[in-house]
């Protein structure tokens, strides 16, 4: 088995931000040379997620409409006793999840007719990055 790693990074100017990633992992399982396996793709913070999706505006403000209600920026979490003032990102991390695994067939990333891989961040404004694993034969 070959394996392949490559890692994206990110430097948001806002707090926020959502950021199609499906061509950066689209190359790395070109560059990894694999035909038949997997492909990890990991947020390597805890305040930040992947997710898989449709790239629609309207999609992505309900999607950040959902995620701040649910996990609402400001509140007093008991996270921020620490001196953080960011415990509503560490939630929306536990609500969109921070890597996915998705099929490599036939050399290629292998989504649905619409898939895509999204770079979700909660709390910008400072470097971070994202690891791409792909795995296979």
């Amino acid at each position: 088995m070959k394996s392949h790693t490559k890692y994206l990074w990110f430097h948001t100017e806002q707090k926020r931000a959502y950021i199609n990633i499906t061509r950066e992992v689209e190359q790395a399982v070109t560059e990894s040379g694999i035909r038949e396996g997997l492909v990890l793709v990991a947020a390597m913070h805890i305040t930040a997620g992947v997710y898989v999706n449709d790239a629609e505006e309207g999609l992505l403000q309900d999607i950040d409409d959902w995620l701040e209600k649910l996990a609402p920026t400001g509140p007093n979490y008991r996270h921020h006793r620490t001196g953080e003032t960011n415990g509503d990102a560490h939630l929306k991390n536990l609500l969109i999840g921070h890597e996915v695994i998705l099929p490599v067939t036939e050399g290629r990333l292998d989504l649905g007719p619409w898939q895509q891989v999204y770079y979700a961040e909660f709390d910008g404004q400072r470097r971070k990055r994202v690891v791409i694993k792909v795995i296979g034969e």
